[in-house]
């Protein structure tokens, strides 16, 4: 990963990225389960195009109407072509074997509630 991307992801940029635990798919047989990756935005909401490109699946805001045009991407469950959509915290976003939900700031994840309760 470049120097670039790193400094993005940092304190002072309204994105963050962190892994949870959870898996979004349900039980079903001989479905993949997915990692879901928690985005924590500072911001009240930001962009389709802003998140591929925090997320890593493009590498300039300009390759997002490129993207949008040879990938399934679903934003909440409804197909998505729209780089200008705005996605806001609770929204879910699934493209390419990726999947993303938004949070607030500061907002506790279900991991983390799950990791609290366990040290009580």
């Amino acid at each position: 990963m470049n120097n670039a991307i790193r400094e993005r992801r940092s304190d002072e940029h309204p994105l963050r990225l962190t892994r949870a635990t959870k898996s979004t798919l349900g039980t079903q047989t001989k479905v993949k389960k997915l990692q879901e990756t928690i985005l924590e935005i500072r911001t009240e909401y930001i962009t389709l195009a802003q998140l591929l490109k925090s997320a890593g699946l493009i590498g300039t805001g300009g390759a997002a109407k490129y993207f949008l045009a040879e990938t399934m991407v679903r934003v909440n469950g409804e197909p998505e072509q729209r780089r200008g959509r705005k996605l806001r915290p609770g929204d879910l976003f699934e493209a390419a074997g990726v999947v993303i939900r938004l949070v607030a700031e500061g907002q506790e994840t279900e991991p983390q509630a799950m990791q609290a309760r366990e040290l009580e």
